[in-house]
């Protein structure tokens, strides 16, 4: 590669698209994690990419993503891209159209041969773990673990609150506003306190709730925004609040449990803004993770879902990629 040689991370989710160049610090397939410095700030685009009958559309992405390169090329004064990675949410089952059409498209618009398409799963343990065995557990509004011993993927989970996300932020959420509405019935398991959080955010009385909850098409981030509450009844010492902390970092133990390579010796790492719940969720958690899967190793992430889009598009340009190609979760080509 040439100094005017890049590749190209690209993160799409449910927020927009995010896309920046990267570059490696030292000869490719050397560099070690987070050293692969972003050449300026990552473009961004903050309408999500919209899906259709088949699935994430191809032609919506290529759109957006155009005017995006065109100013992460001009800001780093021209060059090329010999690779690409996208990390999209919901590739795993929506990803047909991607895999089928944006790999030409990006060969005509760019020239570009290699292209990998991946789960935003499979980035953030990218980002998280680089190219060593272990399991990442992604931990937001939904919930997530990979792992791999480099020869296959194993996915636990992230079937979506209303099938699994165990553990997750519309899982502590709903859980919390369940022992809410207990309260306000009058039936055992109640607790006041979430009661009182409850009429704060949604309003009284809370037989209103079901109304503003069901018929929404964004629930679980609605139900993911009374995770923090439940967080700060728990830290009260409110104990219903506590124990539905104490399932939740069970149910996310279990997703790293089943997504440990067999031999349990590997790395653990823990991504997603539900760590941000502290103490009260990641003790109880850091527990489970100690008894239940001893002889792996805690590490914190070294990186998120873009940095792990860059680690994978470097590491394909320079075909030093170890991750294992999977057609759902990490399609290759080139």
């Amino acid at each position: 590669m040439t100094d005017a040689d890049f590749v190209l991370g690209v993160d799409s989710g449910g927020s927009g698209l995010r896309a920046v160049l990267g570059a490696p610090a030292g000869p490719l397939g050397t560099t070690p994690l987070r050293t692969t410095p972003f050449l300026s700030t990552p473009a961004r685009s903050k309408e999500p990419v919209r899906t259709g009958p088949r699935g994430i559309d191809a032609r919506h992405l290529s759109e957006q993503l155009t005017p995006m390169v065109g100013q992460l090329l001009d800001e780093a004064g021209g060059g090329r891209i010999v690779a690409v990675a996208v990390g999209a949410a919901g590739m795993a089952t929506l990803g047909d159209e991607l895999r089928a059409e944006l790999p030409s498209a990006l060969a005509e618009s760019y020239g570009v041969r290699h292209v990998a398409l991946a789960a935003d799963a499979a980035t953030a343990y990218a980002g998280a773990l680089g190219q060593r065995p272990g399991v990442v557990v992604a931990a937001g509004t939904g919930l997530i673990a990979m792992g791999t011993d480099l020869t296959a993927w194993r996915r636990v989970d992230g079937w979506g609150h209303l099938l699994g996300d165990c553990g997750s932020g519309a899982w502590i959420g709903r859980a919390g506003l369940e022992a809410a509405m207990r309260a306000f019935d009058g039936r055992e398991g109640g607790s006041a306190a979430l009661r009182a959080r409850a009429q704060e955010m949604f309003g009284e009385p809370l037989s209103g709730l079901p109304v503003q909850l069901y018929p929404r098409p964004d629930r679980p981030a609605v139900l993911a925004a009374f995770a923090p509450e439940v967080g700060r009844c728990a830290a009260d010492g409110d104990p219903v609040a506590v124990r539905v902390l104490r399932e939740a970092a069970g149910h996310i133990a279990d997703a790293a449990v089943a997504a440990c390579p067999a031999d349990g010796a590997c790395e653990v790492a823990l991504t997603g803004g539900l760590l941000k719940l502290g103490d009260v969720l990641l003790d109880p958690l850091e527990a489970q993770l100690t008894e239940r899967l001893p002889h792996a190793r805690r590490v914190p992430a070294a990186g998120d879902p873009l940095d792990g889009a860059v680690r994978i598009a470097l590491d394909l340009a320079a075909d030093t990629l170890k991750l294992p190609h999977d057609p759902h979760l990490l399609y290759v080509t080139g």
